[in-house]
């Protein structure tokens, strides 16, 4: 049998384990040096304090832990300890010291010297706020000359840094309650982060408008402060805790998201060599994607094209142009190939090499010629086929560089989950920021039509220029390609967490899962170590999500409310033989799960969990035999858990509708 941590993480390396510490009302979760969910009577008010080391590419150094102690008592508690951080060229070292009082006040001191001469672009602390009831909501700032400004947290998701020269940040936790985070050392700026999908506000050291990468002379030390205090207390008790997760189905709404499967030119050997694994996932669309710079144009469109058929699936090409003055002859090149492999196109999304590449904050385009060169071209070259663009990297490319919408058909732009942090729930808090994505994205670009992927926890690409993070251990590492998660548990949890804020937001497209590659749905021989596939084989568990998704594409929504969604996700559609409900578990620990309200008479459900793992690698038959009759209105989630519940024919009567739930 496969370990617990394969089952769940696609990889034996262990998920780090926090220590949750007490001061009088305050909590904190001590997680490997940092803190996170710093709380005040059960409420989150800071999500996150850390001293960061970074490299040239904005790579963050894993720090080997020291001299190591912690001390509590009915005071509060106090914590040291001595980190170091490199590689075989440059070598960087601090010292913490993290105190906690009964008062409820939070200190982390921080002292780092540069052992040799260090090449960093951020080294020193970064602070997250939360954004659910933060968003659009008050906050005071003390600058660092001692002005003190009032302004708000940004709604819209802000291409720039909201907030500069920072020294404190005041805001309301809960009616009643104040937190106050100060910063000294140097002077700190809070940059949007949910413009890569983390769900936080990031505060940081050492603004950007100064040069980087900047180099720390060898024995050069630095020395900073992050202080957490409250003022008020909460006026109402805190809910959640141990209470089940109460989900309510109502009328139908909309429509969900057609689904479609991705497969880059680098991996059409392999797509083809699994397709009769593939083939009882029936995608609404393939997108193929092919780079210019590296793909040979004939043998991509021909993969593409065998791939879709065999799927039954439209082909919708992606394509990466290297920066040129006229693109037209390339684009008719691509062209020709696809019309020599009879590939029949849905549709053509387009972008320069160059825009996949970061984009600073506050950079100024004087005009949009090479966009209107570029889709001009493509439309000569791709007549009457319908045309995307936007950002064939991630959201922050497009909300920091928008190309002329009014010349596309349809925007899009994908997603990564581990772009500043690969630990587990840094991963699941990627959901939590979806809702805000997609609505900032309206903001910008109105009513036009929207796909957002690939969606994935890994890249594909880099936006420093460089090849992603290599990750041959199969490890949790940052800005990588290949995450073991996407082949466990949490990976398919994750999934369908994603879709679920995708149909709740009204996107029309949504490009989920691969055929093959980093990314891929099946396991592959060849693609790299991959624990207990590489002598079992099968699918994983994502596979049966995606399955049902892609089955669903288009299908009536029926609108799902659950009461904590930072927790577990729901999503619901009514199918030709009856209504289903799919449900998540985001956490690393049970959820019991009610459904509210509901018409649970014949019902049955199926659960892809740690019990189920082995059956399900099997492929469908393994996931279908697990279905069962539900017993009551009441089921648990184990951790990483996803269960499909299937409902007869729906009645009138099945779902109450939204006035008679809140009457």
């Amino acid at each position: 049998m496969p370990s617990t941590l394969i089952k769940r993480f696609g990889t034996d390396e262990p998920s780090m384990e926090a220590r949750l510490l007490t001061a009088g009302p305050m909590t904190v979760e001590l997680d490997g040096g940092a803190l996170r969910y710093i709380r005040y009577q059960g409420r989150e008010a800071i999500r996150a304090v850390s001293y960061v080391v970074r490299d040239r590419f904005w790579g963050t150094f894993n720090p080997t832990i020291e001299n190591f102690r912690a001390e509590e008592s009915a005071d509060g508690f106090t914590v040291t300890y001595d980190a170091r951080c490199g590689n075989d060229d440059q070598r960087f070292r601090y010292s913490a010291r993290i105190t906690g009082s009964s008062d409820g006040t939070l200190l982390f001191e921080g002292t780092g010297t540069a052992v040799t001469d260090f090449v960093t672009n951020r080294t020193g602390f970064v602070v997250l706020h939360p954004i659910e009831g933060v968003s659009g909501y008050p906050v005071q700032v003390e600058h660092v000359d001692g002005r003190t400004v009032h302004t708000v947290f940004p709604e819209v998701i802000d291409p720039k840094q909201p907030i500069m020269d920072i020294r404190a940040l005041t805001h309301e936790v809960c009616p009643g309650l104040k937190v106050t985070c100060t910063m000294t050392g140097d002077t700190f700026e809070m940059e949007d982060q949910r413009n890569w999908t983390d769900a936080s506000y990031k505060t940081y050291v050492r603004p950007l408008g100064l040069p980087w990468p900047y180099t720390l002379s060898a024995g050069q030390v630095i020395e900073q402060t992050v202080k957490v205090s409250f003022a008020g207390a909460p006026e109402d008790a805190a809910g959640g805790g141990a209470a089940p997760v109460t989900v309510c189905l109502a009328e139908r709404n909309g429509r969900l998201p057609r689904f479609g499967m991705a497969l880059e030119a680098r991996d059409v050997a392999a797509a083809l060599d699994a397709a009769e694994r593939l083939a009882p996932l029936r995608p609404a669309f393939l997108g193929g994607y092919y780079d210019a710079r590296k793909d040979d144009a004939r043998e991509a469109l021909a993969g593409f094209k065998s791939l879709s058929e065999r799927l039954g699936a439209e082909l919708a090409l992606e394509i990466v142009l290297p920066d040129a003055a006229d693109p037209a002859p390339r684009l008719a090149a691509i062209a020709a190939a696809a019309t020599a492999a009879g590939a029949r196109l849905a549709s053509v999304a387009v972008s320069w090499a160059g825009d996949l590449d970061f984009v600073m904050p506050g950079t100024e385009f004087p005009d949009s010629g090479p966009f209107d060169r570029l889709y001009a071209a493509t439309r000569g070259a791709f007549p009457g086929i319908p045309l995307g663009g936007g950002s064939l990297a991630y959201f922050t490319e497009l909300n920091r560089k928008p190309p002329p919408f009014d010349k596309l058909d349809f925007i899009c732009h994908g997603t990564c989950a581990i772009v500043h942090a690969a630990d587990d729930r840094s991963v699941i808090e990627t959901i939590e920021s979806l809702p805000y994505m997609i609505k900032s994205g309206r903001a910008l670009f109105g009513a036009k039509a929207y796909r957002v992927g690939p969606g994935a926890i890994g890249t594909r690409t880099s936006p420093f220029g460089a090849d992603p993070t290599p990750n041959p251990a199969g490890g949790r590492v940052t800005m990588t390609r290949r995450d073991p998660r996407e082949r466990g548990l949490l990976g398919a949890a994750w999934c369908l967490g994603y879709a679920a804020r995708m149909a709740e937001g009204g996107v029309d497209s949504v490009i989920l899962g691969a055929a093959a590659g980093d990314h891929g749905l099946v396991h592959h021989a060849g693609g790299g170590s991959v624990p207990w596939y590489d002598d079992h084989n099968g699918v994983y568990p994502a596979f049966h999500v995606m399955g049902a998704l892609y089955a669903a594409s288009g299908l009536p929504r029926i609108q799902s409310e659950v009461s904590r969604p930072r927790e577990v996700q729901a999503l619901a559609f009514a199918g030709p033989d009856g209504d289903e409900l799919w449900l998540a578990n985001l956490m690393g620990a049970p959820r019991q799960v009610i459904l509210a309200g509901a018409n649970v008479a014949g019902a049955r459900v199926v659960m892809l969990d740690d019990e189920a793992f082995k059956r399900c690698a099997a492929g469908p038959a393994g996931f279908e035999a697990g279905e069962r009759p539900l017993a009551g209105a009441a089921l648990t989630l184990a951790p990483y858990g996803v269960a499909r519940l299937r409902f007869a024919a729906a009645t009138p009567s099945r779902w109450p509708s939204q006035s008679s739930r809140r009457s």
